[in-house]
């Protein structure tokens, strides 16, 4: 707890924070850290995920809406590219953060960061498995018959999440 009442957000293993103290004013109680079932939970739900990586010298990160897999406990995977400035960028750095929230009920986020575990290349399999997390049952087949057909080759890229920063902001 800091010298003002809990702290904002949670990283990795729950020994660190954000290094933003809650102001003492009565909405202290709503503005919390997420414990990791919190987390991993908010991290499993379908959200479009912003996803930024090192962007090269004298640039700001890359920063990128995309579709992403996790489940509890396990690495996040996303798919890209093979020759997407994404792919590129996240193989030159090794690792990537991914932020995800939502403002209703309450203001909530998860961002996760880490080093990449693996690339492969994609499958149908994994492009209707991620399709059918973002889509409507009736979308997925035609949407990954076009996708498979016209996105080119595409990678899967794994990551451990490393660093965990988290909040439930209450309904403010």
């Amino acid at each position: 707890m800091g010298a003002r009442g809990p702290r904002l957000g949670t990283e990795g293993d729950g020994a660190g924070d954000d290094g933003a103290d809650v102001p003492s004013d009565p909405l202290e109680e709503s503005r919390m850290a997420l414990t990791e079932h919190e987390r991993e939970s908010f991290l499993a739900e379908p959200h479009i995920a912003a996803l930024a990586v090192d962007a090269g010298s004298g640039r700001a990160p890359l920063t990128v809406p995309i579709w992403y897999q996790y489940a509890p406990g396990g690495d996040v995977w996303i798919m890209t590219g093979l020759h997407s400035r994404k792919n590129e960028r996240i193989g030159a750095a090794g690792r990537f953060s991914l932020m995800v929230d939502r403002v209703e009920p309450t203001v909530r986020y998860v961002s996760v960061e880490g080093p990449v575990t693996g690339t492969s290349p994609a499958t149908v399999e994994q492009l209707r498995e991620m399709s059918a997390r973002y889509l409507p049952a009736d979308k997925v087949d035609a949407y990954v018959d076009l996708a498979w057909k016209s996105h080119g080759e595409q990678v899967v890229v794994h990551m451990r999440p490393e660093r965990w920063l988290s909040s439930d902001l209450g309904s403010v």
